[in-house]
């Protein structure tokens, strides 16, 4: 079923379709709800509230070619975890100064291009829910740290500063693993 016809059926509330929709977009949304939540558990819990979510206002889409349908979802996708990271305050979670390393070597682009796609998603995982959330909206979403601020209700200086020590801990935990695998 092509975008079009997938999304004039799961419009008018086809099931077929509706499973059909799932299962061609459940796993990249599924990397969406990861990146944000950290956590396999919740990131399916998302997962599911999004897909609801999208299933109820599938009315208030608008198909505006290739492509179109997908990046609809994500936005519903990233939404949807955003929402439940300002559930649970996670956007104000932060590590003490003493935490966050001293100084950061940016690891080369070929370097990082060596590492598993995996690894690295876990790396991001692992960040502070806050950190997670600045570096996925600004490096992921291509958000500004103004418009990050409006989304999450915190000063674009917080955002800004969330996203440089998010860096630094991703840089760090990075070359971490180069160093030990040898690369």
């Amino acid at each position: 079923m092509n975008e079009v016809e997938l999304t004039e059926r799961c419009q008018a509330e086809d099931n077929e379709a509706r499973r059909e929709f799932y299962e061609q977009y459940a796993g990249q949304m599924f990397g969406i709800c990861f990146r944000y939540s950290g956590d396999r558990d919740t990131a399916q819990d998302l997962l599911h509230d999004g897909f609801i979510k999208a299933y109820s206002s599938f009315n208030k889409f608008t198909y505006r070619g290739e492509g179109s349908l997908r990046a609809w979802l994500s936005r519903v996708m990233v939404n949807v975890s955003l929402d439940y990271l300002r559930k649970n305050e996670a956007s104000r979670q932060t590590l003490t100064l003493d935490q966050i390393p001293e100084t950061m070597e940016e690891p080369q682009e070929e370097d990082v291009s060596v590492i598993p796609h995996q690894v690295l998603m876990k790396f991001i995982a692992e960040l502070p829910e806050g950190y997670r959330t600045v570096f996925n909206l600004y490096a992921m979403e291509k958000m500004s740290h103004k418009e990050i601020a409006e989304k999450l209700g915190i000063n674009e200086r917080t955002s800004s500063s969330q996203f440089f020590r998010a860096k630094k801990l991703l840089a760090k935990r990075i070359n971490e693993y180069l160093r030990d695998h040898n690369l």
